[in-house]
């Protein structure tokens, strides 16, 4: 059955990989380098899309206005390349969700640079991005980041799979000596997009750092955070319910609630203070490769990249997920990362090179609000303040 899932996951990825967009590039470019913002967002509301270009990563700084449109404020270069994973042409170029991260505390944007394998900080004032500052990731394919306070994490996903730690000082990253260990992986340079570890991330205690691998035997690995930011030796290995776990959220009860795409199910944990998982319950959308995850108050909204839609979920006290519409939303081509930015629902799509809105009712559904295009095809990241 795991076989014939990971199956039906591929062949799905792969068709999408062979569409052809039909959006042209209308509406905001991307093309035009380093443009000043305007400053203030409108009504203070910014979201953030990463365009992973690998001749030139760059950010594109969108205004939300009351509504939930969007509009271009400027494009800021990272100075490092985008990535792909093998095979290249998949609608999830980099293979993950968190490449782009937004840390509130600190008014600190981080963005991944995986085909030059470097970090980029800015720190973010409206929608004006500024004091750039580039720094190794510690490993190779750099796809993932994790906050907690002055706390961050970086997944690179190709070779043995690397998280490297770093400090938050000012608005750059300083790395932390001694904090790399590796994940055990058998990795290429890019890696596959299937194998390739899928999202790191802290609980919300900050006490554990977990780390996805999807296709790389479906587990959840578990590592203990030290006082000094350092992670124990080994992670605490722990299998998935169903197959591939990809990305992941927490409940507000402290539960791991897990996208697990070779099922397309979303499947939720206990965190054991030993680094175990336990009591697993799992719920199918019935769709196509669910993989990304965010939630929104007491709904999750979860990415069918095979299926170009969105899912919605709720989730009981006792941990057990309930699906709320199996098709909540309809996207373009090829659905990836998510965001929620006040009442709005925002999703990248890594084929059609859009960034469909939605606005999230009192219910839990979604009602479109259209979409941004011309972003080129293989963006991945998005983040929101």
């Amino acid at each position: 059955m795991r076989h014939a899932a990971v199956l039906a996951l591929v062949t799905a990825v792969a068709a999408l990989a062979g569409a052809q967009s039909a959006y042209s590039d209308r509406g905001h470019g991307h093309g035009h380098g380093h443009e000043h913002g305007h400053g203030q967002g409108r009504n203070g509301s910014v979201v953030w899309a990463q365009t992973n270009e690998v001749a030139g990563n760059q950010i594109v700084v969108y205004d939300r206005a009351a509504d939930g449109t969007l509009s271009q404020a400027g494009t800021y270069a990272t100075g490092g390349n985008g990535g792909a994973a093998a095979s290249g042409t998949e609608s999830d170029r980099i293979a993950s969700q968190g490449s782009l991260v937004y840390d509130s505390a600190h008014s600190v944007l981080i963005a991944v640079n995986a085909g030059s394998d470097t970090v980029t900080t800015f720190k973010a004032h409206g929608d004006r991005l500024q004091g750039r500052k580039v720094v190794s990731s510690g490993g190779q394919f750099p796809a993932s980041i994790a906050v907690h306070g002055r706390l961050v994490y970086v997944l690179n996903a190709a070779g043995p799979g690397i998280v490297q730690g770093f400090w938050i000082r000012g608005h750059h990253l300083r790395p932390i000596v001694g904090s790399a260990r590796s994940l055990g992986l058998a990795n290429a340079n890019p890696p596959n997009f299937l194998s390739s570890p899928g999202q790191v991330g802290f609980s919300p205690n900050g006490r554990k750092l977990l780390v996805t691998t999807k296709l790389s035997g479906s587990k959840i690995d578990v590592f203990r955070v030290r006082r000094d930011g350092t992670l124990s030796q080994t992670p605490v290995v722990n299998d998935s319910a169903t197959p591939v776990p990809f990305a992941f959220t927490f409940t507000p009860l402290g539960r791991l609630a897990s996208g697990e795409a070779g099922a397309s199910s979303l499947t939720t944990y206990d965190l054991n203070g030993d680094g175990t998982l336990g009591d697993p319950r799992s719920a199918t959308d019935g769709q196509a490769a669910l993989c990304w995850i965010v939630r929104a108050g007491g709904f999750y909204y979860v990415s069918n990249t095979g299926s170009n839609n969105v899912s919605s979920f709720t989730i009981g006290p006792d941990g057990t997920p309930s699906l709320l519409a199996a098709v909540a939303g309809t996207t373009n081509l090829g659905s990836i990362d998510l965001t929620v930015s006040g009442r709005y629902l925002y999703t990248q799509t890594g084929l059609a090179g859009t960034i469909d809105g939605f606005h999230i009712n009192g219910d839990g559904s979604l009602a479109s609000i259209g979409s941004v295009t011309g972003l080129p095809v293989g963006q991945e990241g998005i983040a929101s303040n």
